[in-house]
Parts: C-alpha cells; structure tokens; sequence
C-alpha cells in the first residue's frame, strides 16, 4: 500500500474513532454511559476534548503507518493534528427544524456581523 494512502486511511481512523468516543452516544448509549463513567474519574477531560484524545487514539495507528521509531513520532503527531483538522471542518453549530413529519438538522450558516467580510475574505484593503 502505498504510504500516503496509508496515512490517509490512518488520519481517517483516528479522526473517527475520536469523534465516536467524544461526540457520539453509541448503539444502545454505550458511548454516552462510558462517557457519564468516565466523567467522575481523573479521565473527565480526556473525554470531552477531542484534541486531547486525538493524541491517544492517534498511538496505534502509527504503527499501521510507520516502522522506526523516528518516524513513528512525527506521523503519530501528524495523525493528531490532521484528525483535529477534520474536526474543525466538518463541525459547526447545528440547528434544529421542525417540520410536521420530520426533525432536520443541518449545519447554521455563519453571517458576518456588520462591517466584516463574508468567511475566508480577507477583511485587509487591497
């Protein structure tokens, strides 16, 4: 397997095995009661930051990508970080909508306030 497909696999994995143990209730609200146990314990905050747990879930995968030591520190940090970079991108505020038949959630749109640009405009003058 070539090695960037190999770290991308691993970015992926790491990415959501994190976001299933931080933001996820499970099957049968496995998740959610592991989560409420572990919240009473010195895990709380590991927990509930998904950064945080990233680095730990990250651990593993490392060596599904990587065979020296050396290599296996910067890819086990890389792993981390481009997990938390999709973290970042496919979280937002979500908004509810009622309908008659049905509940939607979709993603809330982000509207600059007034005076600033729109979302990745830089607000500098040209």
């Amino acid at each position: 397997m070539p090695y960037w497909l190999a770290f991308a696999l691993a970015a992926l994995a790491v990415w959501r095995v994190t976001h299933l143990l931080v933001r996820e209730a499970g099957p049968f609200d496995l998740l959610a009661k592991l989560q409420r146990a572990l919240s009473r314990t010195v895990f709380s905050r590991l927990i509930a930051c998904f950064k945080c747990l990233s680095v730990w879930v990250a651990i593993p995968f490392t060596f599904f990508v990587a065979d020296q030591w050396v290599e296996r520190a910067v890819v086990w940090l890389a792993l981390s970080g481009a997990a938390i970079l999709l973290e970042e991108q496919t979280t937002g505020p979500l908004i509810v909508e009622q309908g008659v038949d049905d509940e939607l959630l979709r993603r809330a749109e982000i509207t600059p306030a007034d005076g600033e640009p729109p979302p990745g405009e830089d607000a500098r003058p040209g």
